[in-house]
């Protein structure tokens, strides 16, 4: 598995909201992600999106009928990095 990038806590924080989101099979936009924390201004979880997009961690996608909404998904590796995770708890969980 290629390293994940070092991501600050609240891009981690966004990052596993995001996560909880897409593993219930919600489609999020990048509008609803900017209102998921209230104690941080939508402007700042902007620039946090666009950064995590910069370091490979989520996609924008258009939508397929109205392309002025945006979609966040998870890249590969992300998906490998979750993956990894749920590994890691499953084996602390175990001792």
């Amino acid at each position: 598995m290629p390293a994940f990038p070092d991501i600050d806590p609240l891009e981690e924080r966004l990052l596993n909201q995001l996560a909880a989101a897409w593993h219930s099979g919600e489609q999020v936009t990048v509008l609803e992600a900017m209102a998921m924390s209230s104690d941080v201004s939508g402007t700042t979880v902007h620039r946090r999106l666009k950064s995590l997009r910069k370091k490979g961690v989520i996609e924008v996608v258009a939508d397929e009928v109205d392309n002025r909404v945006k979609y966040l998904e998870p890249t590969k590796l992300a998906t490998d990095y979750f993956a990894q995770m749920g590994k890691c708890l499953e084996t602390a969980n175990k001792k």
